[in-house]
């Protein structure tokens, strides 16, 4: 089932300022009920109430329920991503290339791995046979945005001769899943019980860079 909009969630309606913070606070209200009580339960009464709005202001910006859930989805992983990756500088002359990529890991992984964000994971999961729209969205501007950004850092590296890789995206790949697979997977079937703790976190970040830079360190 295709998710479809009436109005751009990410844009401004033609009220300006005020129609702007209205499309916030319907943002942050629905964002609570959708992740307690999952989509099936998500009242959009309670999210109009919440946001001090009615309902056919909600319509207005966001088209559908299904909308709104996508616009969730997208505005949560595009500021988890802007976290890990538009707040790292380049690697400095001085500095070391492999502390450089364990704190990029560290901080990838303590981004990606909280309470909400998990939550949010399997409530996509758990509504992608109705509304796959939902589950690109969220593999769009998360994992494949990050995979890119990532690329583009080791192609960086790589040119400066600090690394050996044929294929940025491809490495890039590899150490997404080097750092994240065991982390995330644990966190997703456990729930928070099974997020690990910051220096479980931090000894996995140093093992997955152990391991690319084996494989793709300067020769």
């Amino acid at each position: 089932m295709a998710i479809m909009a009436t109005t751009n969630p990410t844009t401004e309606t033609p009220d300006g300022p005020r129609s702007a913070r209205k499309h916030a606070a319907i943002l942050e209200a629905a964002t609570e009920v959708f992740l307690r009580d999952g989509y099936p339960g998500a009242s959009m009464d309670e999210i109009a109430t919440l946001s001090a709005v009615s309902k056919q202001t909600i319509y207005k910006h966001f088209g559908s329920k299904e909308a709104l859930f996508l616009a969730i989805v997208t505005s949560m992983t595009n500021a988890a991503g802007d976290t890990v990756h538009n707040q790292i500088e380049d690697l400095g002359p001085d500095e070391d290339l492999t502390d450089y990529l364990r704190a990029y890991a560290y901080r990838q992984l303590s981004v990606v791995l909280t309470p909400r964000l998990m939550q949010l994971r399997r409530l996509v999961i758990a509504e992608v046979g109705r509304f796959p729209d939902l589950a690109k969205a969220l593999h769009d501007h998360g994992p494949k945005r990050a995979v890119g950004l990532l690329a583009a850092m080791i192609e960086r590296l790589a040119k400066r001769g600090l690394l050996t890789v044929d294929d940025p995206v491809v490495a890039a790949t590899q150490f997404n899943w080097l750092v994240m697979s065991a982390a995330l997977n644990a966190a997703m079937l456990l729930g928070d019980r099974g997020i690990p703790k910051p220096a479980e976190l931090r000894r996995q970040a140093e093992e997955g860079v152990r391991v690319f830079l084996a494989a793709y360190g300067r020769r």
